[in-house]
């Protein structure tokens, strides 16, 4: 069994920014990666609601990192468990967990790729197609192959690679569109 991904909205990076905020399920879980900064809410909340799901219906919330870009709109998820690199928050309740390995459904998990901040992390998913990875490790397929903002471009580049060795079919990256990697 495998869980279905879908791109809510595709993200960009120029004169005005939005991250790819994307929906995956599998069983009971709801998942909503990088739900920052778009145009306007709508451009969350119609696709979801034409895939059927209602926000209150999501489980979980990862955040690839902590910039505003990719968690200004988490609360519109306010039944959801969040997750980050170092712990899973819910209501008034922090539990302390590493993010590297976690898995949040059977063919849904996280993986810890520091570079761009020290607390990246990358949530892989087992779809029909194979392995999809969405991360902020690439902010689109065209690059900036030097991430501009990176914390660490060393730590970037080894993480990439992490990440590449995994063999995945797709990558959906901070800011654009998803692309099979090269």
């Amino acid at each position: 069994m495998t869980a279905r991904l879908d791109i809510l909205t595709e993200g960009y990076a120029d004169d005005r920014v939005a991250s790819t905020v994307v929906l995956v399920r599998q069983g009971d879980a709801v998942i909503v990666v990088d739900p920052g900064m778009v145009a306007s809410r709508s451009r969350i909340l119609d696709p979801l609601a034409g895939l059927g799901v209602d926000p209150g219906q999501v489980t979980d919330v990862v955040f690839s990192h902590h910039h505003p870009d990719h968690t200004l709109n988490a609360a519109l998820f306010a039944g959801a468990r969040f997750h980050d690199h170092w712990a899973i928050y819910q209501d008034d309740l922090w539990t302390d967990r590493e993010a590297d390995g976690f898995e949040l459904a059977p063919s849904v998990r996280l993986l810890a790729t520091p570079g761009h901040t020290a607390e990246d992390v990358t949530t892989l998913v087992e779809t029909d197609r194979g392995l999809v990875a969405c991360t902020h490790l690439w902010w689109t397929a065209d690059g900036p192959e030097v991430d501009p903002l990176a914390a660490d471009q060393d730590q970037l580049e080894a993480s990439r690679a992490q990440v590449l060795a995994l063999g995945p079919v797709l990558i959906v990256p901070g800011h654009g569109a998803a692309f099979a990697p090269a």
